[in-house]
């Protein structure tokens, strides 16, 4: 799998010994609230399982996901990654620990990842899906290219309630 470099952060796969730096920064009741999977409070067992899944990942032929650690001096700050990797699309989905919001470290990721997508993965749509009161997801998205298509009306099960998803593309 790749590394992708910035000035700021290094994208790259998750690997063993992650799992302290991981459950530090995504232990937060603000990410688990603006994002469909992860769960809080997160617990040791789930960056372990988180870890462990994604090395299997790593190895498969036919990848319909790809996960890559957002990482600054070795330790794991956030995620990003595609997922339902099928033909020509795919889904984005990104998370950074609270304590690096603000920084322009996510636009600058899923700039990254656009171009990975588009350029290595050979990919023509990309499409993410945002929370309608996530306002700093959609600006991100924003600032990244991605334009706002619409409404999906309850289309996402969280926290046991169907709830509207905002459908944001990039297309090339």
């Amino acid at each position: 799998m790749a590394v992708i470099k910035s000035k700021k952060f290094i994208l790259r796969p998750f690997k063993r010994g992650d799992e302290a730096s991981l459950l530090k920064n995504i232990n937060n009741r603000k990410i688990a609230k603006n994002t469909l999977a992860i769960l809080y409070p997160y617990k040791p067992k789930y960056a372990r399982f988180w870890i462990k899944h994604n090395l299997k990942l790593n190895r498969e032929k036919n990848k319909e996901k790809i996960n890559f650690a957002i990482d600054v001096n070795g330790e794991v700050i956030g995620g990003i990654g595609f997922k339902n990797i099928k033909g020509h699309r795919a889904e984005i989905g990104y998370w950074l620990g609270e304590k690096y919001w603000g920084q322009g470290i996510t636009t600058s990721a899923l700039k990254k990842i656009t171009e990975y997508g588009f350029n290595k993965l050979k990919l023509r749509r990309l499409e993410i899906g945002i929370f309608p009161f996530n306002k700093a997801s959609m600006r991100v998205a924003e600032k990244a290219g991605y334009q706002y298509e619409g409404r999906l009306k309850k289309f996402v099960l969280k926290d046991k309630k169907l709830v509207d998803s905002l459908l944001f593309a990039k297309v090339r």
